[in-house]
C-alpha cells in the first residue's frame, strides 16, 4: 500500500456518456485500475486547457498521461512522444484495434519481468491508428507486436509509454468501434471483424495492473 501518496490524471479525452455511467468517467476507469487506499488522485482535464500550476507539480508522487481521440503528430502539448523529442505521425499499417500480443524485448524483459514474475508475451487492448516512428534520444523500445513496432518505450526510470490500453475492458473498446463506426472512421466490415476478434480474446489486465502500478510507484 502506498498510503498518503499523491498521483494526478491528466486526462486527454473527453468522457463518453458510456464510460460516464458506467465508470464515472476515464478518471474512474484509471483509479479503478492503479489507485491503492490512502492515496489521492487527481484529475486535470488537459483536452480542455487545465494543466496542474508548476508549483504543484512537485507535489505529486506520479503522473498517468491517458490516450486521446486526437492525432499524435497535431500540435497538442500533451502528446508524449514528441515532447521528448521523438516523431509520431499515422501507422503506415493502418487501425490497430482489438486485443493485440505484445513482446518485450530481450534488455528489458529480465528487469521488467523477473521481480514481478510475469508471463511473457502479453496481451493488451489497442485502439489506435497513430504510432510512434522514432523514439526520443535516450529512450529504449521496450516493447514490440508484429502491427506495432514500438508498442512501449521507458525513458530512464521516471517515464513509460505504452501504445496499448491496459486500462480498457473489452466493453469499452467494443463502444468505442461503435462510436468510430457512427462517426464514418472505420468500415462495417472492419467493424464486425473486430468484435468478433475481441469477443474470442482476453488482454491480460490483471499482469499490465501490476506492471503499471510498480512502474509508477517505483517498484521497478
Amino acid at each position: 500500500m502506498a498510503a498518503g501518496k499523491r498521483f494526478a490524471l491528466l486526462l486527454c479525452a473527453k468522457d463518453t456518456d458510456y464510460v460516464k455511467s458506467n465508470y464515472g468517467g476515464y478518471y474512474g476507469v484509471f483509479v479503478g485500475m492503479l489507485a491503492d487506499e490512502g492515496e489521492t488522485w487527481d484529475v486535470y482535464r488537459v483536452e480542455g486547457g487545465e494543466f496542474p500550476d508548476d508549483k504543484a507539480i512537485g507535489e505529486y508522487n506520479g503522473f498517468v498521461i491517458s490516450g486521446s481521440c486526437g492525432d499524435a503528430h497535431g500540435d497538442d502539448v500533451w502528446i508524449l512522444g514528441r515532447a521528448l523529442g521523438g516523431k509520431t505521425g499515422r501507422a503506415i499499417s493502418g487501425w490497430d484495434i482489438g486485443v493485440r500480443t505484445i513482446h518485450f524485448s530481450s534488455s528489458s524483459s529480465s528487469k521488467l519481468f523477473t521481480s514481478l514474475k510475469l508471463p511473457s508475451p502479453l496481451s493488451v487492448i489497442e485502439c489506435h491508428r497513430d504510432e510512434v516512428w522514432e523514439v526520443p534520444a535516450k529512450a529504449e523500445v521496450i516493447a514490440w507486436s508484429d502491427k506495432t513496432g514500438v508498442e512501449m518505450f521507458r525513458y530512464g526510470d521516471h517515464i513509460m509509454g505504452i501504445q496499448g490500453h491496459p486500462e480498457y475492458t473489452k466493453d469499452i473498446l467494443l463502444h468505442l468501434v461503435d462510436l468510430l463506426l457512427h462517426r464514418n472512421m472505420i468500415m462495417d466490415s472492419y467493424a464486425d471483424e473486430v468484435k468478433a476478434r475481441v469477443e474470442s480474446s482476453e488482454p491480460d489486465r490483471g499482469a499490465w495492473k501490476k506492471l503499471c502500478i510498480s512502474f509508477l510507484k517505483g517498484g521497478l
